[in-house]
């Protein structure tokens, strides 16, 4: 029963509001985290010292591309194939002690075997023996 002075009670409720900012502070934790502003690289570690290790360099690349109408290019600029030999040396002078010398052969599909082999013959002709040849992994 219902008397003079009593207040109607209210229905209770549920506040949406501080979910969503408690989501929001855990949506942005798992981005920064994805792009690696907040590193999670594991333990860390002291390494021992050593008076005889080395640099570990990365090694040093060039790419030669042979195109489908028979232009090459070392490392994006316009070479003629009797040139590569004197631009692979000025690439590979600017390695730093025993740093690795790679030479990448990347070529369009269509281009023939032939002119393939010929660039392959004046780079090993000049003496760089790490030679490979890029390709796409096929899919099935």
């Amino acid at each position: 029963m219902k008397g003079w002075n009593e207040k109607p009670r209210k229905k209770g409720r549920i506040e949406i509001i501080p979910m969503i900012d408690v989501m929001m502070f855990v949506m942005v934790f798992f981005v920064l985290v994805s792009i690696n502003v907040i590193p999670a690289q594991g333990l860390k570690t002291n390494i021992p010292k050593s008076s005889q290790s080395q640099e570990l360099l990365a090694p040093l690349r060039a790419v030669i591309t042979i195109g489908a109408d028979g232009t090459h290019l070392v490392d994006g600029e316009v070479t003629d194939i009797r040139a590569i030999p004197k631009v692979l040396y000025d690439i590979k002078s600017k390695a730093k002690g025993n740093q690795k010398f790679i030479v990448i052969l990347n070529g369009d599909d269509s281009v023939p075997l032939q002119k393939v082999i010929d660039v392959m013959d004046v780079v090993k002709g000049a003496g760089f023996d790490s030679l490979t040849i890029a390709a796409k992994k096929k899919t099935t």
